[in-house]
C-alpha cells in the first residue's frame, strides 16, 4: 500500500452505535484529495455478527491493531470520535510506536481505570440508540438534518453491555507522547483546557499528553454529517504534518 502527498494512511473509528458507514461522507472528501484512509467497523457494531453481544474493548483494540497492520510498515494516523476512546486508548497504551498522531473527534483519551458506564445493568446485554430526545441531553445534535437522523436511527447498532462496563487498563507512558489532535465540536477548545486546568475528570488524561494541537469545529457531536468536508481538511492536514 502506498500514499500519495507525503501523507501517512488514515484509520478511521466510529464512536458508539455506529460502523464504518458513518464516515462515508468523509471518505469521499478524503479521497478527492488523495489522502490514503480507511473506516472500520468496530467489533460488537456489526449487526450481522450473531456474537456481537459479548464483545469487549480488549477486542475492539486488537481489530484496530490489525487494521493499522494491513496499512503497511509505517504507523497511521488514528481518528477516534467519542465513545471509541477507549479502545483506541488501549492501541496507544499497548502499541504506541504503530502510531503517529490519534485525531480525536469531539473526545479524547481515557484515563486508566476508567469504565464508560461501570454501573450498567447487569441484566441487559447492549445498549440501544436512545431516543433523539434524550441522545440530544447528552450530545449536540446539532447540525444534523431529518435525514441524517434517520439514517442513524436506521442503521444503528446497540453497543455491546462488556464495551460499556470494562474498566480500561493503561500502563504505558509512551501512550503520553503519541502527536494528539483534539478536534472540539460540541464544547469548544477554549472550554476543553478550561476543564482540564480544572482536572474535571472526563479530561484528565490530556493533562498528561506532551504533544497537543487543539482545533475548534463547532457544530454537533456527530461533524462526519454535519461538517464532513471540514473534518476531512483536519484529518488531511494531520497525515502530511505527522
Amino acid at each position: 500500500m502506498t500514499t500519495t502527498n507525503n501523507s501517512r494512511p488514515v484509520v478511521l473509528i466510529p464512536g458508539h452505535w455506529l460502523g464504518a458507514w458513518a464516515w462515508d461522507d468523509v471518505l469521499e472528501h478524503l479521497e478527492t484529495d488523495h489522502t490514503h484512509a480507511v473506516a472500520m467497523t468496530l467489533p460488537g457494531l456489526d449487526g450481522d455478527d450473531a456474537d456481537r453481544a459479548v464483545k469487549t474493548v480488549d477486542d475492539q483494540a486488537a481489530a484496530i491493531r490489525d487494521v493499522i497492520a494491513e496499512q503497511g510498515d509505517q504507523p497511521v494516523i488514528l481518528v477516534a470520535h467519542s465513545g471509541a476512546n477507549a479502545p483506541v486508548s488501549l492501541v496507544l497504551d499497548r502499541y504506541p510506536e504503530l502510531v503517529a498522531r490519534v485525531v480525536w473527534v469531539d473526545s479524547g483519551p481515557v484515563a486508566d481505570g476508567t469504565a464508560f458506564a461501570s454501573e450498567f445493568p447487569a441484566e441487559l446485554e447492549d445498549l440501544p440508540l436512545p431516543s433523539f430526545d434524550d441522545l440530544g441531553q447528552q450530545a449536540s445534535i446539532e447540525g444534523l438534518s431529518a435525514e441524517t437522523l434517520e439514517r442513524f436511527r436506521t442503521k444503528a447498532v446497540p453497543e455491546p453491555a462488556p464495551v460499556l462496563r470494562q474498566s480500561v487498563e493503561l500502563t504505558n507512558e509512551a501512550r503520553c507522547r503519541v502527536p494528539t489532535t483534539l478536534v472540539c465540536c460540541s464544547i469548544s477548545g477554549e472550554q476543553v483546557m478550561e476543564l482540564v486546568k480544572a482536572g474535571h475528570p472526563m479530561f484528565a488524561e490530556v493533562a498528561n499528553l506532551e504533544y497537543v494541537d487543539v482545533i475548534d469545529l463547532p457544530t454537533g457531536h456527530w461533524p462526519m454529517w454535519s461538517r464532513p468536508r471540514d473534518l476531512a481538511e483536519i484529518i488531511r492536514a494531520a497525515s502530511q504534518t505527522s
